[in-house]
């Protein structure tokens, strides 16, 4: 399609107009809008492919501090096997603890990338064409990461045969009330789905990057184009392809977090039983997933110097989405404690114990981190196009919403609704040691990723380009779009 048109006129030397106010404009709007700020395909190729090949020492310091967290992860982790579960802090009121806290976490983390470049794919919002790939990644090693704590949790890790559905004679399993079995369901069909939907999108790049290197490189991504030729068969297939994906990972998105706050809200257990754990769930997924999006393009921006396809432009509509989930969020945390609270039922009363006894610091500072800090500051398009300012609110948000997988889990499991039962849940040296190493694994494989694969979709972004423009209406000069769909 790009052919045929750039035989034409090339859709990078779109002519200047005479007027000089126009002109004025048309320099204004190509600062703003990088749809509109064409350069050769072949400059775009180059900054992907020579910010893949950038490996200096910040590089490697980075690398190698994350991968010493996943040698930490695996060597605490068979520790665990070695010992058993009593070298944590979990005990008989709290027996999920952070394992599962950082379960729902990372499956959160994961749920906005996918979501977001497919949901803005079928609304034609086209600020997401160069943030697309990155954010769907962050899906890809979120959940990878997630899935990892299901076989943590249960210890003996030879039990991970139990939660799947294999063939059962003896009707011994799998156990269907597990919430395990449907916690692998749920990361196993998404990871599927999120990884069908990245790598059909990836095509076009790796032909493009088979096409513009040699050795090793050219060998990988000869094997990985699939033989990509960029056909008007191979366009359209592509393109029929990724809107039936985006259709599909949609309503796959919803499911899987709901199954997540199913696990939670099916249990007869106060705080938990509750019948908006399911979009309540989602909207902190989304919220803590949108926050972890914004912070990965910042640091990509930087460190891989990206400034050309990440603008102002696209953290400001992030900016307005974030804080669009803040409201959300806060809007059903509200209405689960109001009724709580009003209900006043012996058994929930234990939960507002939260307020004022020893987890109080830990739930008013997630309410700061959730609420005040990001509606505090997203309201300003100053913050809003400011790196330094939104990577901190990003953390705050990511600091919130892991305070509140944590009040969640062992919080409410040591406030119980049988007073005697009550404990005071710490977590011990291997919890927190797992988690930090998690956190590196996460970033280990996103840090080697953007090295091997090109992050940003230049397809995506040139086939914008193409089907950007301006026109003049009277005394203004206005952008227009052509509709390819």
């Amino acid at each position: 399609m790009l052919e045929s048109r750039a035989e034409v006129r090339p859709y990078w030397e779109k002519p200047i107009p005479e007027d000089e106010e126009h002109a004025h404009q048309l320099e204004h709007f190509r600062e703003e809008d990088l749809l509109l700020d064409a350069i050769p395909p072949s400059e775009s190729s180059a900054i992907i492919l020579n910010s893949m090949k950038s490996t200096g020492l910040g590089f490697w310091m980075a690398a190698g501090f994350t991968g010493a967290l996943v040698a930490l992860l695996m060597g605490t982790w068979g520790l665990q096997i070695f010992s058993g579960l009593g070298i944590t802090g979990l005990n008989r009121s709290v027996m999920w603890g952070p394992y599962i806290a950082n379960l729902v976490f990372f499956i959160g983390i994961g749920h906005a990338g996918t979501f977001i470049s497919a949901a803005l794919r079928l609304m034609h919002m086209d600020f997401r064409r160069p943030i697309s790939r990155a954010a769907e990644t962050v899906t890809l090693f979120g959940l990878a990461a997630a899935g990892l704590f299901p076989l943590i949790h249960v210890g003996r890790v030879w039990k991970i045969f139990y939660m799947f559905p294999i063939p059962d004679e003896r009707r011994l399993w799998p156990n269907f009330r597990s919430p395990l079995l449907w916690d692998a369901t749920a990361i196993t069909t998404y990871i599927l789905g999120s990884t069908l939907f990245m790598y059909a999108g990836l095509l076009p790049d790796l032909a493009m990057a088979r096409d513009h290197t040699t050795g090793w490189r050219h060998q990988l991504y000869k094997a990985l184009a699939l033989g990509w030729r960029g056909s008007l068969g191979e366009w359209l297939r592509l393109e029929k392809l990724a809107n039936i994906l985006s259709y599909v990972i949609i309503p796959v998105m919803f499911s899987v977090h709901t199954i997540v706050a199913y696990d939670f809200a099916m249990a007869v257990q106060p705080g938990w039983h509750s019948t908006i754990f399911g979009p309540f769930f989602i909207a902190g997924a989304l919220f803590s997933g949108v926050a972890a999006v914004i912070m990965v393009l910042i640091i990509l921006r930087k460190t891989m110097r990206l400034g050309y396809f990440l603008r102002e432009q696209h953290f400001n509509s992030l900016g307005i989405f974030l804080m669009l989930l803040s409201i959300i969020w806060g809007y059903f945390y509200f209405n689960e404690w109001i009724v709580t609270w009003y209900g006043n039922l012996s058994a929930e009363q234990a939960i507002l114990n939260m307020l004022t006894g020893q987890l109080s610091p830990l739930f008013y500072l997630m309410l700061v981190c959730n609420v005040a800090i990001p509606l505090g500051g997203l309201w300003s398009r100053r913050v809003r196009t400011s790196m330094p300012a939104m990577f901190v609110i990003c953390l705050a948000v990511q600091i919130g919403m892991y305070l509140e997988r944590i009040l969640i889990v062992p919080g409410f499991l040591s406030r119980n609704e049988l007073p005697f039962n009550w404990v005071n849940y710490t977590p011990h040296l291997p919890e927190i040691l797992i988690t930090l190493g998690t956190f590196g694994l996460l970033s280990f494989l996103y840090i080697l990723w953007t090295r091997i694969i090109p992050i940003v979709p230049l397809w995506e972004v040139h086939e914008g380009q193409a089907f950007q423009s301006t026109r003049r209406v009277g005394r203004g000069l206005f952008t227009t779009h052509t509709d390819m769909h």
